[in-house]
């Protein structure tokens, strides 16, 4: 026995770690779960490549540079551990197997600040905290009626929520689609 905790998703834990560090990886999983459904590798290269570099459409070179480095080290690492299927003669990238296990941890894995996880629960924090100091009479707090800054931190949340909703993730139209 390795002395390895497994994970429910039959990937070790040093394995998800090692397909996560790495940005261009990241991508591509957030990418394809984004359009569920199999995706050219040249366009995916394409989309890598503009967010990298900021540009749309990126240069033709830094394009070829990301298609380079996905086709020879990214797409085979996610092919062999069964989190994408690559077919080789049509160049489409899909997700495969282990994909949706290892999707949930793009969430923990945030590239900048918080996750949506912590902001979700700071402002239901500062929700609670700014409803009991008014119900306490913490100084301008109290100017406020609770009720009010209970309705403003659920309007925070769901404006934020459909922000995810719509920007972030497949729609539910385009989901039933």
């Amino acid at each position: 026995m390795s002395g390895e905790v497994s994970t429910d998703s039959g990937l070790d834990p040093t394995e998800i770690h090692d397909v996560l560090r790495n940005s261009r990886r990241r991508l591509v999983l957030k990418q394809l779960i984004a359009v569920d459904e199999p995706i050219e590798l040249g366009e995916l290269a394409e989309h890598i490549a503009a967010i990298e570099y900021g540009e749309s459409p990126p240069p033709h070179k830094l394009r070829q540079s990301v298609y380079v480095s996905l086709h020879q080290t990214h797409i085979p690492k996610l092919t062999d551990l069964d989190i994408i299927a690559y077919n080789d003669t049509d160049k489409m990238v899909m997700l495969s197997g282990h994909a949706p296990d290892i999707a949930i941890y793009l969430e923990i894995v945030p590239q900048y600040g918080l996750s949506r996880t912590e902001l979700f629960a700071g402002l239901s924090l500062l929700g609670v905290l700014a409803t009991v100091g008014s119900s306490i009479g913490v100084p301008i707090l109290e100017m406020v009626e609770p009720g009010w800054w209970s309705l403003l931190a659920l309007f925070c949340i769901g404006i934020l929520a459909g922000y995810y909703s719509f920007t972030q993730e497949p729609t539910l139209f385009e989901r039933v689609r």
